[in-house]
């Protein structure tokens, strides 16, 4: 749930390196959690606090880390893209947090990675996707139908799922412009992710002000769960994942970075009490196997593409993380 970047790799793929899918796999657990994380530190607070107390303290662990290794100064590029991202990034999150203050973690987790296969649906600049793709988004939207359906059998949706759903789609379009902005341009990841936490922190500073005193009062647990989320799930994460993916394919890399919504649900059973009747878990099977297949395809098509010269999507890793 984590700052969504994209990152290109043509490096030969390195099996022997488990350091590298340790640390892939260890952001995609953080990620996974921080569904758990940020409703239960809604719960205890508001979203808005959440949102500020996140924000803000990614921006300070995250300027530390720059200025520890003399990276910190911005330049025109970076400011420019990073604050249209940090719009569209807070948006993303917005949805995102209050989506899941009202639904479960795992539901959560999974809805969200139908971000996976859309965003290739809106960034156009390759030639046309081949029609498997789109079974197997249709495989996704039926899995998503499923875990709205609750263990009642077909019911309206919640306001937590729907919402969440409302977050892929807002999340895919991020993606796309990500890679749209982030094309030319002398922009440095890491910096690109400053800017837009020093962004999101100004957009929820005026409208969670009225939140401070739950912030002020939150205990331990709570402010454990937001520093999570911001060292953990924002700047760790983004740093590992700019480590370990120049170390590997972008194939491997999107394969282990996939395996959030695995441990979204994980969290959300294993440490939320939370319980996943028969159709939701037909729908995470549903959901998982789609989006795999649809990587899959999609992987495939680029590497085609590239063979007969065609323009396409640069072989990159989408990752989805919160504050990037």
């Amino acid at each position: 749930m984590t700052s969504t970047s994209l990152t290109a790799d043509h490096r030969p793929l390195r099996l022997s390196d488990r350091r590298t899918d340790i640390a892939l796999l260890l952001v995609a657990f953080v990620w996974g959690s921080s569904y758990l994380a940020a409703k239960s530190a809604a719960a205890a607070t508001s979203v808005l606090a959440v949102l500020l107390a996140r924000y803000a303290l990614s921006a300070i662990s995250g300027s530390a880390f720059l200025a520890a290794r003399r990276e910190l100064r911005l330049n025109r590029a970076e400011l420019r893209a990073g604050t249209i991202l940090g719009v569209t990034q807070a948006s993303v999150l917005i949805i995102e947090t209050y989506g899941v203050a009202h639904t479960s973690a795992a539901n959560a987790g999974l809805i969200i990675s139908l971000t996976i296969v859309l965003t290739p649906l809106l960034d156009r600049r390759g030639s046309a996707l081949p029609a498997r793709y789109f079974a197997a988004s249709g495989l996704c939207i039926v899995a998503v139908g499923l875990l709205m359906s609750g263990s009642s059998g077909l019911h309206a949706p919640s306001t937590g799922d729907l919402l969440m759903l409302a977050a892929a789609v807002v999340r895919a379009g991020h993606v796309a412009l990500v890679g749209r902005l982030t094309a030319a341009g002398d922009i440095r990841p890491l910096n690109l992710t400053a800017v837009q936490t020093y962004v999101g922190t100004a957009l929820f500073a005026i409208p969670a002000g009225a939140e401070l005193p739950k912030l002020a009062h939150a205990g331990a647990g709570a402010w454990a769960e937001m520093a999570y989320l911001a060292v953990f799930c924002s700047v760790f994460a983004f740093v590992a994942q700019t480590w370990a993916v120049r170390r590997t394919s972008a194939s491997r890399a999107s394969l282990l970075l996939g395996t959030e919504p695995v441990w979204a649900v994980a969290a959300g059973v294993a440490l939320g009490g939370e319980h996943l009747a028969a159709p939701a878990v037909a729908g995470a099977a549903l959901m998982l196997g789609g989006t795999y297949w649809g990587q899959a395809i999609e992987r495939a098509h680029r590497a085609r593409s590239a063979v007969r010269g065609q323009p396409r999507m640069e072989d990159r890793v989408v990752a989805v993380s919160s504050t990037g």
